[in-house]
């Protein structure tokens, strides 16, 4: 396969070689995600694929590429999740040792998850390039073969699979939207999406604090760009591929941008109404579409659920900033007399409203509290935005003094 291009041939090879050891993950509807994009939507539900991401296709493909003696001598890759254990699996299911180099803050639940999959693990650096500069020294020292996250023909062969399946399953698919991070997934799946339909229109969705490859496809050069938190971590990559930013340049037709109030908007529909787990990374192109990005109205569209190995912390305050959204939970700071009875008098009026109570916080002290009067601050769960104010009313009808919290 030569260094500058992946063709179909390539992709159906891979898909020669990911058979019996990948999922042939299933092309879900959704009757509320279409009417609420306005596009017939089929989502490629690669957050049940083994591993809980695309992530084994490439990375099974391109160890399984390596000669008897290379595979001896191991594999090393440098990732802080998805990769990282796709890597691990991949080198496992293959008797190939592999090590892979994690950042210091990574979640002990990735770094569980990674040795369990049979990968010796070290943690290494704050940043994807300190720990990616070590996964080079280790493969140099000791020989081992160096697995990139995505630029690598094998690599963009392996995940290129996904569209030969979306296709196949779907043929008249008219657009396929696509997570982006360094450029792997979408550069592979529109190798394969336009040699099957030249027609079909492929689009890119990055995260508004992690744009390297939007910039890269609209000014035409790889450009630094100062990057910014974002809850979608499996696609913050500062430094896209070079391979994969000539093939997108060459196939994708667009890319767009979602925040992650979008990003996690879009969570919370899919987990609510289709009762599935996205990643943030992998929920980025319901999002686009959901906001009106995409622009495909009417159109059977394909979109790649890339992953589902989300954090359960983040995903406790998605549906919590969810809930708020949707006028279903109420924060409320009420100022109160430091006497018995006091609470109980504001718990009538919350019970009398037919609000329920999440939680409750009661302070006495405090630089802000008032000496002879304390703070309570209340979680309240409300049905909508109707009865969210119908409660303020009958708060404010109490004369209670009262604070609503965002």
């Amino acid at each position: 396969m030569s260094e500058q291009e992946v063709t179909l041939k390539d992709v159906e090879e891979a898909a020669k070689v990911l058979e019996g050891v990948t999922r042939r993950t299933p092309l879900d509807t959704s009757r509320t995600l279409s009417e609420l994009s306005g596009m017939d939507l089929y989502l490629k539900m690669e957050n049940l694929q083994r591993t809980g991401s695309f992530k084994l296709r490439g990375a099974y493909n391109k160890i399984y590429s390596l000669s008897d003696s290379e595979r001896r001598k191991g594999v090393v890759a440098s990732s802080a999740g998805n990769h990282a254990q796709g890597v691990a699996h991949a080198a496992t299911l293959l008797d190939t040792k592999s090590t892979i180099v994690m950042p210091e803050s990574a979640s002990p639940a990735k770094i569980d998850a990674t040795k369990g999959y049979g990968a010796r693990v070290i943690l290494h650096g704050s940043t994807f390039d300190e720990t990616l500069e070590m996964a080079r020294r280790i493969s140099s020292k000791e020989g081992s073969t160096f697995v990139h996250p995505f630029d690598d023909p094998k690599v963009i062969a392996g995940q290129g699979t996904v569209g030969l399946e979306m296709l196949e399953a779907q043929p008249d698919l008219g657009t396929l939207i696509v997570p982006v991070g360094g450029g792997g997934l979408i550069a592979g799946v529109s190798v394969a999406a336009k040699a099957i339909n030249p027609k079909v229109r492929v689009v890119g969705v990055q995260s508004q604090a992690f744009p390297g490859m939007y910039m890269a496809f609209k000014t035409a050069r790889l450009v630094p760009f100062k990057a910014e938190e974002t809850i979608a971590d499996g696609i913050a990559v500062k430094h896209p591929g070079k391979l994969d930013y000539k093939l997108i340049r060459r196939l994708v037709d667009d890319f767009v941008l979602v925040s992650d109030t979008e990003i996690a908007g879009a969570e919370f529909i899919m987990l609510e109404r289709m009762k599935t787990v996205a990643e943030p990374a992998g929920a980025v192109g319901v999002a686009a579409c959901l906001a009106g990005l995409v622009k495909a109205k009417g159109e059977k569209c394909g979109v790649v659920v890339s992953g589902g190995n989300i954090d359960m912390y983040i995903l406790d305050q998605i549906v919590a900033k969810g809930l708020e959204r949707a006028h279903r939970l109420l924060r409320v700071r009420i100022t109160l007399s430091d006497k018995p009875g006091a609470l109980s008098d504001i718990l009538a009026v919350v019970a009398q409203a037919r609000a329920n109570v999440v939680s409750v916080v009661h302070e006495r002290v405090g630089r802000d509290v008032p000496i002879g009067r304390a703070e309570v601050t209340l979680n309240l769960e409300t049905q909508n935005m109707e009865h969210t104010k119908s409660l303020v009313s009958a708060l404010a009808q109490a004369r209670l003094k009262y604070k609503l919290i965002s």
